[in-house]
């Protein structure tokens, strides 16, 4: 896939008034999309077709239709984000959310939230570490924005983390209980925690507690410092219950898949930056660790032929799963931006045009709205794992993350900055 060679002397593209214009109205159209009819008058939110409308049900095969945690939550951070942007209505959203979360998912008998909830009670009463971050980040995410039941949900998710998920001995979360709390198996998993990371910083912005950033920094040291740093930089995704990496693990093609994932590789550069921010600098493995995680995930998921990152890798960097999905290259312009702020090499910038010019040609939907979910290998839109327009949070962190500055999470940036064109 070939591109512009960027002219000698000229500006990043993020001092650039109008590709800042570009990035907000991308916000806007994905904010407009997902605000029309995500909203189920009976809680939560709906899923969304390729249209915008709420998704048939059985039109996933073999799942329950909608209203899952991770989906809800989202929902409320974004909105969030929404409302501290002066968005007209997000508060609406985030009210609605945040009610269903505590008077839907929340389970009154044993505590915890449940992963998915139906019209007659849970349809997936499992209580996982993944939802759970994200239950986090959501009350995080409203407390910035001023929502009244934040402090509620942000003390109850975090005694649920601290005394039903934590692992002291080894600095990071167990994974999955039942809904009694009885665990599910041994497996633990470097996505929940890279998540619960993301959450993690963004309560401590919130609250200014700092036992949220020592955890934080417990876990980056236990999955990048040690595991990746061990493994070349690729990222080791499944491990057992002693934190030893599980090569042959193969779990949900969606949260669990083999081998190894380049796109988290990307999240992690960029969480890994924030929290070398956030704490002060002071633990300078930090931002070596986020260069070579990203070197790394270029050099093995990027197709240099056709563009977009592969969504899955064997151990030994060649392409498995061909498919490209959205949610990879949003975390790749997180930071590829993020990096080119703070390091001012130039290979940093020219990523994040291609990835910008792949997602401008090939996800993003100008026809229906939205941004297409996945593509196959001739980048034509398919289906399986997702379907629909299934999130907006990735490709909207993609929008806003370049026009914010790097020390902090984007809460935090519009409460104190605001965005500036």
């Amino acid at each position: 896939m070939a591109s512009l060679e960027i002219s000698a002397g000229s500006a990043k593209w993020t001092t650039l008034p109008s590709h800042r214009l570009w990035l907000l109205q991308q916000a806007d159209a994905l904010f407009s999309f997902f605000e029309r009819q995500s909203l189920n008058p009976l809680g939560g939110f709906h899923d969304l077709d390729d249209h915008g409308h709420p998704l048939a049900p059985g039109a996933v095969p073999g799942r329950f239709a909608g209203r899952q945690i991770h989906v809800t939550t989202r929902l409320v951070h974004c909105f969030s984000i929404a409302h501290l942007m002066g968005r007209p209505g997000a508060d609406v959203l985030v009210d609605h959310g945040m009610d269903f979360l505590w008077n839907g998912h929340r389970d009154t008998a044993n505590g915890g939230y449940f992963w998915g909830v139906g019209y007659d009670g849970p349809t997936n009463d499992t209580k996982q570490a993944y939802g759970h971050a994200f239950v986090l980040l959501a009350a995080s995410s409203a407390k910035v924005a001023g929502h009244p039941d934040a402090d509620r949900l942000l003390t109850d998710i975090s005694t649920i983390l601290s005394e039903k998920f934590w692992e002291e001995a080894h600095g990071a979360v167990a994974e999955e209980f039942s809904r009694d709390w009885q665990p599910l198996d041994s497996y633990r998993g470097q996505n929940s925690n890279m998540h619960l990371t993301e959450a993690l910083m963004a309560a401590f912005e919130a609250t200014g507690d700092s036992i949220y950033l020592t955890m934080a920094e417990r876990i980056a040291d236990l999955i990048i410092r040690r595991h990746s740093a061990a493994a070349g930089w690729r990222l080791p995704e499944h491990f057992t219950a002693e934190w030893k990496l599980d090569r042959d693990y193969s779990g949900d093609p969606m949260f669990r898949p083999y081998g190894t994932t380049p796109g988290h590789s990307l999240e992690w550069a960029r969480l890994l930056l924030q929290l070398w921010e956030l704490g002060g600098r002071k633990h300078a493995w930090l931002p070596d660790a986020a260069r070579n995680l990203f070197g790394q995930a270029t050099a093995d998921g990027w197709d240099t032929a056709k563009g977009g990152f592969y969504y899955t890798l064997e151990w030994d960097g060649s392409a498995r799963i061909r498919d490209r999905y959205w949610w990879p290259c949003c975390e790749a312009i997180g930071a590829a931006s993020v990096l080119n702020a703070i390091g001012g090499d130039a290979a940093y910038e020219a990523w994040y045009r291609r990835i910008w010019s792949f997602c401008a040609s090939r996800f993003i939907d100008r026809a229906n709205g939205g941004w297409h979910a996945q593509l196959d290998d001739d980048l034509k839109p398919n289906a399986g794992p997702f379907y629909g327009k299934p999130d907006i949070y990735h490709a909207l962190q993609a929008c806003l993350i370049p026009l914010l500055p790097t020390s902090g999470s984007i809460t935090r940036g519009l409460l104190q900055t605001g965005i500036r064109l």
